[in-house]
């Protein structure tokens, strides 16, 4: 569960969010939403969330065979809903 400071995250940078899953929808990854890249990008915060930078980097630098590699593990531990 997100949250209140992470969804108010999310929303100031959907634009980001939006432009990523263009980019992917481009390469041909038509299934990918901006709440799969958010949680790909987010999962890798375990205790403390970077600033506002360091997110939209992550996200920009987010390439589709980091995604898979997340998105395969996801699966495996039954972690897809």
């Amino acid at each position: 569960m997100e949250s209140q400071r992470q969804l108010e995250l999310k929303k100031k940078i959907f634009e980001v969010l939006q432009s990523k899953m263009e980019e992917f929808h481009m390469l041909g990854y038509d299934a990918v939403t901006t709440d799969d890249i958010w949680l790909c990008v987010t999962s890798k915060y375990k205790k403390e969330w970077p600033q506002l930078s360091k997110v939209v980097n992550d996200i920009y630098s987010l390439k589709p065979t980091m995604f898979m590699n997340w998105l395969t593990m996801q699966a495996m531990q039954g972690k897809l809903t």
